[in-house]
């Protein structure tokens, strides 16, 4: 897992990026490392979600369990290099505490993933970071289900990160959400932030549309 993640990248940019190198099959590679408790559920019961996901990618991906590093290369000649990322997003995103199934959100089209590590942002004590989570969460994770409504994202709270799944407007929303909350910001602070922003962006997609040349 890529710990520094604060802000997410479009998978065409880093596919563009990628495509400079000739992408090859055997020679092609993205090494990545998730938290060994986390390997069964990329794997899944008889390999299932990983030949799913091979399967969608046109991606070939091995799993070394004894040391938790896990091969990312191209099936065919022909897998594009943005399926490439997709797939690097998506084991990052089980990493991050994710199930598979809300993971998966990351091979549709505009999705990104944003990583919040805490340590960067509050005392790393284990009291405070807590306190800091138990604000995000909230009771019975009332708090989180409600930013998720709001923005349409989904988030997971695992270890001392906070993972963002959603369209590049909505999922910055839910992170400057997150920002306000370890900030201190009260949750009707927070609330009223969303839905002034989250009807900004619908506004902008509804103008959009109508703009668009025939």
């Amino acid at each position: 897992m890529d710990n520094n993640r604060s802000e997410g990248a479009s998978n065409e940019d880093k596919a563009n990026r990628f495509r400079r190198s000739v992408v090859v099959p055997g020679v092609t590679k993205l090494y990545l490392k998730i938290p060994p408790e986390r390997l069964g559920v990329l794997i899944g019961k008889n390999g299932e979600v990983l030949k799913r996901l091979s399967s969608m990618t046109k991606t070939k991906i091995s799993v070394d369990e004894a040391n938790g590093i896990i091969v990312v290369e191209p099936l065919t000649p022909y897998t594009d290099a943005i399926d490439i990322m997709k797939v690097q997003d998506v084991i990052n995103a089980i990493g991050y505490g994710f199930s598979p199934e809300r993971a998966f959100r990351l091979l549709e089209e505009d999705q990104i993933l944003i990583v919040i590590d805490l340590k960067q942002y509050v005392k790393p004590t284990e009291n405070h970071l807590t306190r800091i989570k138990g604000r995000i969460i909230g009771e019975d994770g009332r708090v989180r289900k409600n930013i998720e409504e709001m923005t349409g994202v989904e988030i997971s709270v695992y270890d001392d990160y906070i993972a963002i799944i959603g369209d590049y407007e909505s999922a910055n929303v839910a992170r400057e959400a997150i920002m306000m909350l370890i900030e201190g910001r009260q949750h009707s602070t927070v609330y009223r932030y969303i839905d002034r922003a989250m009807k900004q962006i619908k506004r902008r997609r509804i103008t959009s549309m109508w703009e668009k040349p025939p």
